[in-house]
């Protein structure tokens, strides 16, 4: 199968497909890497595909570089939903992760977060890749929005009561309005928007498109914007994708109220509601105080590049180096 025959009968799958996430699907990576950037491997049975690993390929310095494309929580391989004893389930999987692997291109550097459904990365183990362990947050039952309150932590349910005394909530504000605020939030950082205006616009309007995202901004009487999130969804779950705040306002509770928001509205368009979880402490605690649940998902690596090897290896010793 040729590789526009291949993308293809993937975009064909993505279509018919539920369980298939958000950010695998072939029009969410036509929107972020472009039409010509991503490739997907396949395994079919029988003509039906039954295991599917979309991938993102840049070249940098000279080298085929996997990577995960911007605004992109999770990649990874999808197994067709299969109903079998755990210990088949698993040896299917696995047999199909080694032939998704096989079907990769060759490659200086591979690294890739999986959903945190995948469980097992052992195929990929076994041919040489690495693991590090990560984390996200998502409340998994959002038919219960009471419940779902009582488990968030007192201070921000104190937040939210404050901030809805003084704050009304928009979502018919410009998408120029939303990385207005997002920029704010990185300029207080010293850095620029990690991701470009076109790249976001792009995405945006695929989003659209599809009436699959809503951006919650909270503002003032004056007409001030305190705080803003872009929420989108699939049939599974919604995804805390981006925010952004006015760092002259911080402590009138917007960003906390702006997140109840798109929780409470995510329970009317799909089941659970994920953080998209963050390494960083205050922004972890952040997400862990709304009652999320951790659930831990695996970043896949791989360096086959000799000289990249080495430079990994320089970094490394620096580091172990400065920290004695």
């Amino acid at each position: 199968m040729g590789r526009e025959e291949r993308k293809d009968a993937y975009r064909h799958l993505c279509e018919n497909e539920k369980s298939i996430s958000l950010f695998s699907k072939s029009w969410w990576l036509d929107a972020v890497c472009g039409t010509q950037a991503w490739d997907v491997a396949l395994v079919e049975t029988g003509g039906v595909i039954v295991g599917s690993l979309p991938y993102y390929m840049n070249t940098r310095l000279g080298l085929n570089r996997i990577g995960m494309p911007p605004l992109t929580q999770t990649l990874g391989p999808w197994f067709a939903p299969h109903q079998a004893k755990y210990t088949n389930q698993l040896s299917r999987q696995h047999k199909l992760m080694s032939e998704l692997i096989g079907q990769l291109p060759p490659f200086g550097s591979f690294q890739q977060n999986f959903h945190y459904s995948i469980s097992s990365w052992l195929p990929f183990y076994w041919q040489g890749f690495q693991q590090t362990t990560r984390y996200t947050y998502v409340i998994e039952d959002l038919s219960d929005l009471d419940a779902v309150w009582s488990e968030t932590r007192q201070n921000i349910r104190t937040d939210i009561r404050k901030a809805q005394k003084k704050l009304g909530i928009r979502t018919d504000l410009s998408l120029d309005s939303f990385l207005s605020l997002s920029e704010m939030t990185f300029q207080r950082q010293g850095i620029s928007l990690p991701y470009s205006r076109e790249l976001v616009a792009r995405l945006d309007r695929a989003c659209v498109e599809r009436n699959c995202r809503r951006i919650f901004f909270a503002e003032d009487s004056q007409g001030q914007l305190h705080a803003a999130i872009y929420l989108v969804w699939d049939e599974q779950s919604a995804y805390y994708l981006m925010g952004g705040a006015d760092p002259e306002l911080r402590n009138s509770g917007a960003t906390s109220l702006v997140m109840w928001e798109a929780i409470q509205f995510a329970g009317t368009v799909t089941r659970s509601f994920d953080f998209e979880g963050s390494m960083i402490e205050p922004v972890e605690r952040f997400f862990r105080s709304f009652g999320a649940r951790q659930r831990p998902y695996f970043q896949v690596s791989k360096v086959n590049s000799l000289p990249l090897k080495m430079y990994q290896d320089v970094r490394a010793w620096g580091r172990l180096i400065r920290d004695r």
